[in-house]
């Protein structure tokens, strides 16, 4: 479709997209009814892309702090910044993150995206705005789930991640440049088990079968099989985190089930302050972006990419 460049008005910045990331949720967006989206409060139809990255092309009345021309990745998540989880610096839980750009809004699949606050905005320095979207989702996702796990990770211990694709890969350099554990990539997929041991895993296998006493397993899949697998191996005193979406379940008895004294959680997305910190890890060369870059003319074949399975990073859609 075609439609008019968007304004900034008071308070609101217009960013320029140079680069926009896919994501397997925009596939389930692409298919979900309307009602769905209604009870939600998503104005349909929107705009997709939610790992976004660009410069700024505009800024409204009362913006102070950018200028046209910075280069800013945007917050993934959305967040009102006053209620009691945004105060907290839990904004990831802000009941206003159900709608946001490229969910329920126009995304950054677009020429230009309108930011709503400038506290949506990551500055990038010299990092290439046109591969450094999926830091905003895919990596502060997957430093979420690490972060969450640091308190019960010991020098000399084993994480488990499971699900080596552009997450887990992620989550593989966050525990490498975070933790003095050993990293064990699990994925029945060799090519992926490789592109893990490119990022630093220490060894790599195709099932969690056989581990046991780790200090955290990050299930980056959440089948049945995963998330049985995954609690069985953890330490007492480990962690369990559950970020993948397959839809699995723990049919089991609590007691005796869990890891003592442990903790296991799951949450979505991820906070400002976790993508502040990958962006500032990315721009110390401690984390590297890996992307398959498509034209726009060929978001379709992106997409197809995505669905099929058959990216080992994450998809990125250049506008610029």
């Amino acid at each position: 479709m075609e439609v008019p460049a968007p304004s900034p008005g008071p308070g609101e910045i217009l960013v320029r997209v140079a680069g926009c990331g896919l994501c397997r949720s925009d596939l389930s967006m692409r298919q979900l009814p309307q009602a769905i989206g209604a009870r939600l409060g998503w104005r349909m139809p929107f705009t997709l892309g939610h790992e976004t990255a660009g410069w700024v092309a505009g800024v409204g009345a009362g913006v102070t702090g950018v200028r046209e021309g910075d280069a800013v990745a945007l917050v993934s998540p959305t967040s009102c910044g006053t209620c009691a989880h945004c105060l907290r610096g839990q904004d990831n839980c802000c009941p206003a993150g159900a709608t946001g750009r490229g969910y329920g809004r126009d995304g950054g699949l677009a020429d230009y995206v309108l930011v709503d606050s400038v506290r949506a905005l990551l500055p990038l320095g010299d990092l290439d705005p046109r591969t450094a979207g999926p830091l905003t989702d895919a990596g502060a996702t997957a430093y979420h789930a690490v972060r969450r796990a640091l308190p019960r990770i010991v020098p000399g211990g084993t994480v488990a991640v499971v699900g080596a694709g552009g997450l887990g890969a992620f989550a593989v350099q966050f525990l490498r440049a975070l933790t003095a554990a050993r990293v064990v990539a699990v994925d029945t997929n060799p090519d992926r088990l490789a592109y893990a041991t490119d990022f630093g895993a220490h060894d790599t296998q195709s099932a969690v079968d056989g581990l046991r006493s780790l200090d955290a397993v990050l299930d980056f899949v959440g089948t049945d099989e995963t998330i049985a697998a995954g609690v069985a191996a953890v330490r007492a005193g480990g962690a369990f985190g559950l970020v993948g979406s397959a839809g699995g379940r723990l049919e089991k008895s609590w007691f005796g089930a869990l890891p003592r004294d442990g903790e296991v959680y799951t949450f979505q997305g991820s906070t400002i302050a976790d993508a502040r910190d990958v962006v500032s890890l990315a721009a110390a060369g401690q984390v590297r972006v890996e992307v398959e870059q498509y034209p726009f003319e060929e978001v379709a074949d992106a997409y197809a990419a995505v669905a099929a399975g058959t990216l080992k990073s994450r998809a990125v859609v250049l506008l610029s």
